[in-house]
């Protein structure tokens, strides 16, 4: 069964290339980038593990922790870790679940046997501190994911938990943000939003992002 959003992401523990993995607990209180590649030594999963490692100050400062997974053994995953380092010039700094007996690709429905009945999808979720499923993405085996587009929406989900804010389409961090429909009351909208708003349409408000 598929996950959907507000889903609690499934807990499982499973062997990586950082040694064993409790997953809850690895993940803590932090928000969590979990994402599937097909295969060990694959060009496409070769160029967007190398592109996560590149993005760890980009991670960590929203508070996320990124973790890959493919059925790979863990042997395989450290002899492919080399050449990561050595074609993207950078340094793999996160873990890669080795799923062999496939436990936590079941838990995240990860194989499509229409696609492929041996390998993981190219699958991502998002996981916010409270274990829930926030975002999920399945790419095709052939394309390589938008990491840009992923901590964009990253932005989004952290600024909408903690203000009564929606954002456009393309928005990126920094641009006008919709005030959600629910919101009505002039006042409490005067003392979230003080630089204020222009009403396009009733149910269309839009106000400069509250976090700047």
């Amino acid at each position: 069964m598929s996950l959907k959003l507000g889903d609690i992401a499934p807990d499982f523990e499973q062997d990586s290339s950082e040694g064993k993995i409790r997953f809850h607990e690895w993940l803590g209180n932090s928000w969590g980038v979990l994402f599937s590649h097909p295969a060990d030594f694959t060009p496409v999963c070769t160029t967007e593990l190398g592109l996560t490692a590149k993005l760890k100050d980009d991670f960590a400062k929203r508070g996320v922790k990124a973790i890959a997974l493919s059925v790979d053994p863990v042997d395989s995953h450290h002899r492919w870790i080399d050449d990561i380092n050595e074609t993207q010039n950078t340094v793999v700094n996160f873990p890669i679940i080795a799923d062999a007996d496939r436990k936590v690709s079941d838990l995240y429905d990860l194989i499509h046997p229409n696609a492929s009945d041996t390998l993981t999808v190219r699958s991502l979720f998002v996981i916010d501190p409270n274990k829930k499923v926030r975002l999920t993405i399945t790419y095709p085996a052939s394309t390589g994911r938008n990491f840009n587009e992923i901590l964009r929406v990253i932005d989004s989900l952290q600024l909408t938990d903690n203000h009564k804010v929606a954002t456009p389409g393309n928005w990126q961090d920094g641009d006008d943000v919709v005030i959600v429909p629910s919101l009505k009351d002039e006042e409490e909208i005067r003392q979230r939003f003080p630089k204020g708003y222009r009403a396009v349409k009733p149910y269309l408000r839009l106000t400069p992002q509250p976090n700047r």
